[in-house]
């Protein structure tokens, strides 16, 4: 009987357990909080992801590359202010610092899907295969949110503050 209580208790736990887990994601060192993207209109060519990254580790690590099957091409880009317009610049890698917090987020650095194969509809997910150079891969699952959002679910309000439109004239997506 105490056996069977044992068991119980640790399913229990378990099941308790992954809710919080669910909207996170584990490569080595690295935990990955809340993936989430926008939800795009029809005919829309490109989507973001954004996320937390967390190098829990003593070391540092980057973010080398992203890959997805709901898109053609997956860049890592950032945004910056080239005199009071915002621009989107794709870079090579995301730094982590040891025992740092990298946040990815409309309007700053975030994942690019490039070519989308079909809509990010709101309620679903995609997946997302993230590479690091030191910790190594892995596969998450981006939640879709809606169309203005601008924070994660669990962030609270989403419709605080949208960043707008931002000139990506000087940033090819077809190549």
């Amino acid at each position: 009987m105490r056996i069977l209580s044992i068991t119980v208790a640790t399913v229990m736990a378990a099941l308790l357990a992954a809710p919080a887990l669910a909207h996170g994601f584990k490569a080595g060192a690295i935990e990955i909080e809340h993936p989430w993207a926008r939800a795009t209109a029809a005919d829309a060519a490109n989507g973001a992801a954004y996320m937390v990254l967390n190098n829990e580790g003593k070391e540092a690590d980057r973010l080398v590359s992203a890959t997805s099957p709901t898109a053609e091409r997956v860049e890592m880009h950032t945004h910056i202010d080239e005199g009071g317009v915002m621009k989107m610049r794709q870079i090579n890698a995301v730094e982590l610092a040891p025992d740092a917090t990298v946040k990815l987020a409309p309007g700053g650095l975030h994942v690019m899907l490039i070519g989308l194969k079909a809509p990010l509809v709101k309620g679903k997910a995609i997946p997302l295969t993230l590479t690091f150079e030191k910790a190594g891969t892995v596969t998450v699952e981006v939640s879709v949110q809606g169309a203005g959002d601008t924070k994660a679910d669990h962030e609270g309000s989403h419709h605080d503050h949208d960043h707008g439109d931002h000139d990506h004239g000087d940033h090819d997506h077809k190549n």
